[in-house]
């Protein structure tokens, strides 16, 4: 299964500098491979990051998710920005095999895509497009 992840800084903090977004992108791919879920595309911009990712069989996506903000937030601190934290929630999309080109574009093309459209905007579009019966913002949103 391909899962199209997304989530923020708290706070919406531009925390992820460009000196960092390499080592951070790294970090977290080196964390997906030791969960047997190797990413496909890894991208940021300051407040934000996508992550696509082939989820293991073997491997909750919560579980996975959350070893990937967790040990990503250390690394950021050990990096200097001590005050670094990732948001609670995060939203993950499925993506079919077919979409893996479309959506890999996509997460290439961050830094161009928000100078026209928010963080909120785009992923209460991910919201809508997928139905997400359960969104929640002010859980996403902390």
């Amino acid at each position: 299964m391909y899962i199209h992840l997304i989530y923020g800084t708290k706070g919406r903090h531009p925390y992820i500098k460009e000196d960092l977004e390499t080592g951070l992108h790294s970090y977290i791919a080196g964390i997906l491979k030791n969960q047997d879920s190797p990413a496909i595309k890894i991208n940021s911009v300051p407040d934000h990051i996508h992550i696509l990712f082939r989820l293991s069989k073997n491997h909750a996506l919560a579980k996975v998710v959350e070893n990937a903000k967790k040990e990503s937030s250390k690394w950021m601190k050990e990096k200097g920005v001590v005050e670094f934290s990732w948001q609670i929630g995060y939203g993950a999309f499925s993506v079919s095999a077919s979409k893996v080109a479309v959506v890999t574009n996509y997460i290439k093309r961050q830094k161009e895509h928000h100078k026209q459209v928010s963080f909120k905007e785009e992923l209460e579009e991910f919201v809508k497009e997928y139905d997400v019966i359960d969104y929640n913002p002010e859980y996403f949103w902390t």
